[in-house]
């Protein structure tokens, strides 16, 4: 995935889960209003640590030419 979409999922996910933790009061006392910052924290660590997975070579052209395993 390219660095300036990645970029732009990050500053989206900040956003979103910001505005949820200031506008999102939980009256119960839970700290439920923490799940919603604590996953977007880690969705953006995920999506900047970890590389998306790709074909090898070798499978590419088998799916190509229509073999399979």
């Amino acid at each position: 995935m390219p660095g300036y979409l990645k970029l732009i999922i990050s500053v989206l996910v900040v956003l979103v889960a910001g505005g949820l933790l200031l506008f999102g009061e939980a009256k119960d006392g839970r700290g439920i209003e923490w799940v919603v910052p604590l996953l977007g924290l880690f969705m953006i660590l995920a999506i900047w640590l970890f590389p998306e997975a790709r074909k090898l070579p070798l499978q590419e052209a088998q799916v190509a030419s229509g073999k399979k395993r």
